[in-house]
């Protein structure tokens, strides 16, 4: 990719159109976070779908992945660059029926997309946070969401659903605040993060951290084509090989090359295959809508995602779940294998809460819960619907 418009940060920021997003601001009132700061003027930026009933019951919250943000529905357009992550489970008549529920999905702390993150200004000067944003965890993007569900006044979520690191939130609200979760829904995710998932995000946390135009994280004011873009598309190159599986990989490409020099008979060094353009066009497409900090500190807050910690064990902490909870893995994830998600169900069910494991057979590996819409919504349906 050798492109010369890229932006230094691809964030959203106050003055762009807000599109369907709402926002909520804390003030001084901080946020304490698992590292031993604090953040204070703090905005979260939100999307609601449906309408809360009188009695306040009907209430979920969505919860985003590693790149995500609040917008799960709708179309693409003025302050939404892509149409949303879910589209086709949230909606009237569909898998989430916001004829019948009041649905939120708010951008995580950290993010890029209108809630407060690296690229937002830091209230003591109006410069971007950059390299002063601190660590965060799962558990502080749930406090977020916290603050954002009592400003709402919902007491009790009948349901909180994710996906992947969308799943690690889900899993920390029914463990630090079982009383407010009616029900849970966590789907190609883990209570612990493995090894392996750690080694996956430090290989793209290096690749930024070499990239000389990242600045240590102070890039905001880089002109046009001179930000940490090369760094963050290789970051996301090795993340979407996780996304997907080897068969799917295999079928669309095969050993095809996308760009060949004729004399040479498509061996020289640097002549691309098929897949090498697909990984490209996904670092474009993240370039343009993501922020790298962002990446960065989000992909940590998943390496560093582990339930047990503080608790006295795995066991002990997902005893704390009270509400039922349905787990959904993906045949084919070789990113969160389905034992995870078993374990998930196996260790809630010990304690005698309702617990069930669905598994969504699909060859798309990872991806498959944003791709394989009938096999995650008729499952998620009837589950709103039993408990």
């Amino acid at each position: 990719m050798q492109r010369t418009d890229y932006l230094a940060t691809g964030a959203w920021s106050p003055g762009q159109d807000a599109g369907r997003r709402q926002f909520v601001s804390f003030g001084e009132r901080a946020i304490a976070l698992d590292v031993g700061a604090t953040l204070r003027d703090v905005t979260v930026a939100y999307e609601t779908w449906g309408v809360l009933n009188s009695a306040r019951s009907n209430a979920i919250l969505v919860c985003h992945a590693w790149t995500g943000d609040s917008h799960v529905a709708g179309a693409a357009g003025d302050g939404h660059p892509t149409p949303g992550w879910w589209e086709g489970i949230i909606g009237p008549g569909l898998a989430i029926d916001t004829n019948e529920w009041f649905v939120v999905c708010s951008n995580v702390l950290g993010g890029c997309q209108g809630t407060t993150g690296p690229s937002s200004p830091h209230p003591d000067d109006g410069a971007p946070y950059g390299s002063r944003f601190p660590v965060i965890t799962i558990r502080d993007m749930v406090r977020a969401q916290v603050r954002l569900a009592d400003h709402l006044g919902v007491a009790r979520w009948h349901a909180v659903i994710g996906g992947s690191m969308g799943g690690m939130q889900a899993l920390e609200w029914a463990i630090t605040f079982p009383d407010r979760v009616g029900s849970l829904v966590a789907i190609g995710t883990c209570a612990q993060s493995t090894a392996q998932q750690i080694a996956w995000g430090a290989i793209g946390r290096r690749a930024i951290r070499l990239d000389p135009q990242w600045r240590g994280g102070d890039y905001y004011q880089a002109p046009v084509g001179e930000g940490p873009w090369q760094g963050l598309a290789i970051a996301r190159m090795v993340a979407q090989v996780t996304f997907r599986s080897d068969n799917v990989f295999t079928d669309r490409f095969g050993r095809d090359l996308a760009d060949m020099d004729a004399e040479n008979n498509g061996i020289s060094l640097w002549d691309k295959f098929e897949v090498e353009r697909y990984l490209d066009h996904h670092g474009d497409r993240l370039i343009r809508r993501f922020d790298t900090n962002s990446y960065l500190l989000i992909g940590k807050a998943m390496d560093l995602h582990d339930v047990a910690r503080g608790r006295g064990g795995l066991a002990k902490a997902l005893s704390r779940i009270t509400a039922p909870t349905l787990a959904m893995g993906i045949s084919s994830d070789i990113l969160y294998p389905t034992y995870q998600q078993r374990q998930i169900r196996d260790l809630v069910a010990h304690n005698g809460v309702t617990a069930e494991y669905v598994e969504i057979d699909s060859p798309h590996g990872h991806d498959a819960f944003l791709i394989d819409l009938q096999q995650v919504g008729g499952p998620i349906t009837r589950w709103l619907h039993s408990n």
